[in-house]
């Protein structure tokens, strides 16, 4: 039980930070942002057979959609945090570094870009989107800061 609320504790906290330099980024920088609400109203048409919209944006609302989208956000932090987890635990627990948390996070960037993007109607990479690059750039750098946030989440949680 102790490494399942390890688990939850290093995948909420690296979501966090890396919703924080979402929103930063965002704000200060101009870099586009996730609508947790359209993945939220991806997940909702999941039951009826639709899994790939043009765009989703205008496909019918889902009741609750902002929810169940950032629900979904934060449960796929905490899913690669066991991956993680597990891992760190199976090279041992000195083989964390971070080198391998920020290598790990760049790893978790294949599922925007080959599953959720698609599905959403952005494309392969987020082809379709107004600004594809700044996408990637940002999908870069947010999967880079939450690689990190595992490790020094891993840090705090084992010292």
């Amino acid at each position: 039980m102790d490494v399942v609320i390890k688990i939850l504790a290093i995948g909420i906290f690296a979501t966090v930070i890396m919703d924080i330099w979402a929103t930063f980024s965002n704000r200060v920088l101009n870099f586009p942002r996730t609508n947790w609400a359209m993945v939220g109203r991806w997940l909702g048409h999941i039951p009826s057979g639709k899994y790939i919209h043009n765009p989703v944006g205008r496909s019918a609302e889902i009741k609750y959609e902002s929810i169940l989208g950032w629900v979904f956000h934060y449960f796929v932090g905490v899913i690669y945090a066991s991956f993680y987890v597990a891992m760190v635990l199976w090279q041992g627990e000195g083989s964390s570094s971070l080198l391998n948390a920020w290598l790990f996070g760049l790893l978790t960037i294949l599922s925007p870009w080959f599953i959720l993007q698609p599905a959403l109607g952005l494309g392969i990479c987020a082809a379709k989107a107004p600004k594809p690059n700044m996408v990637r750039l940002q999908n870069f750098a947010i999967h880079s800061i939450f690689g990190i946030a595992l490790y020094y989440g891993w840090l705090s949680i084992n010292t």
